[in-house]
């Protein structure tokens, strides 16, 4: 459960964003209708309000957003929002956020490369996999793969942690698209620095290479019919706390709930998706690496 304070600390933050925003899109945006007249009338609830609304549903314990806006935010939450609008004109408002959600994630609540970077990919299913054929919402859009906890139908999250639990970037692929794809795109890993770490699914020579010349050294374990790599022992040690972002993908799913199956439209996914990893920025305490405690002395700005 999060504070009032919290809620707004978050407005405010978003607020403060959007007044930049709005002026920049005023200034320097493309109008493709000027022949066609458009009214500007004044939303009753403000692209702030909504914004903080979606961010904070992925912080409370609700599963579903019709009851979490209508048994919470309308009864217990008037003073924060006066001017409310019902739930199905809410939902229209949603997708005129998802674009400056997605903005204000981008500059805002991503975390710094420290040197020290942790990688994975997690599935976000949308459907049973005996329901693949039938399903309509994702048809042509998400795909089946298989992955360690057997088949699944959706979509695969990348995500790149530092040691603190900080989300430093993230991509959002189909499900049958190899880890190591969105590591080969240099606008993925240009936040990137140092040494990160993956699992098994990250070997490769032609990607270590690759990397390598960007700057970055890849450490993974090797499989038992390969020959061991010589490791210093700090990279040995930190390879042995790579699970950290095992956590980090379980606090997203669980806490702040970005994968579910009730999605209606694909703007819905996604609103659902930046929403949750937005609130998992403003969660104080995250799963993290304390790396001056695995060795006396060792200090890391």
């Amino acid at each position: 459960m999060i504070s009032n304070d919290k809620v707004i600390e978050i407005f405010c933050e978003i607020d403060d964003f959007m007044l930049e925003y709005d002026h920049v899109v005023e200034k320097g945006g493309i109008n493709t209708s000027k022949s066609i007249k458009l009214r500007k009338r004044k939303f009753k609830m403000s692209d702030s309000e909504v914004m903080t609304i979606m961010v904070i549903f992925h912080l409370k314990s609700y599963r579903n957003l019709k009851h979490f806006y209508c048994d919470y935010v309308c009864k217990h939450m008037s003073d924060f929002f006066p001017e409310r609008v019902s739930y199905n004109r809410f939902v229209e408002l949603q997708k005129r956020v998802i674009q400056p959600l997605a903005v204000y994630l981008k500059l805002r609540r991503l975390g710094k490369c420290t040197g020290i970077s942790f990688i994975d990919s997690t599935p976000l299913k949308v459907s049973h996999i005996k329901r693949e054929k039938q399903h309509k919402v994702f048809k042509d859009i998400a795909e089946k793969s298989f992955g360690t906890m057997g088949w699944y139908y959706g979509f695969k999250l990348h995500i790149v942690t530092n040691e603190k639990g900080e989300i430093i970037d993230f991509v959002i692929t189909k499900a049958n698209v190899d880890d190591r794809q969105p590591l080969k795109d240099k606008s993925f890993h240009d936040k990137i620095f140092g040494k990160i770490f993956g699992d098994k699914g990250y070997l490769g020579k032609d990607l270590f290479d690759k990397l390598f010349v960007d700057g970055i050294h890849m450490i993974t374990k090797v499989r038992k019919n390969m020959k061991k790599k010589k490791l210093e022992f700090m990279e040995r040690v930190i390879l042995r706390k790579r699970a950290v972002i095992e956590c980090v993908n379980d606090v997203l799913k669980n806490i702040c709930h970005i994968e579910h199956s009730r999605h209606r439209s694909f703007d819905n996914f996604i609103g659902n998706l930046i929403a949750g990893l937005t609130a998992y920025s403003f969660l104080e305490s995250k799963p993290s690496v304390k790396i001056q405690d695995l060795l006396p002395g060792l200090k890391i700005a």
